[in-house]
């Protein structure tokens, strides 16, 4: 599955609850803190990392890539 999002960038804590991942930011924060969530095979600590376009999500076990909308 591809996670479209609306914004030209977005940060990863706000990309897991956009993407219905987690239920609200305080536990998207928590999954990321504690290292439960990898971008582009590494684990992603900063809930405030910037996603860019190709990038790859992986949590609980499934990964998904970013899709961002094309730039004007």
């Amino acid at each position: 599955m591809v996670v479209k999002v609306t914004e030209q960038n977005i940060k990863l804590d706000k990309f897991l609850k956009r993407s219905g991942l987690v239920e609200s930011g305080g536990q998207a924060k928590a999954f990321i803190q504690s290292g439960y969530v990898m971008v582009n095979g590494e684990i992603e600590t900063r809930r405030g990392r910037k996603l860019i376009e190709g990038d790859r999500v992986t949590f609980n076990g499934e990964t998904f890539p970013v899709s961002l909308p094309d730039q004007i």
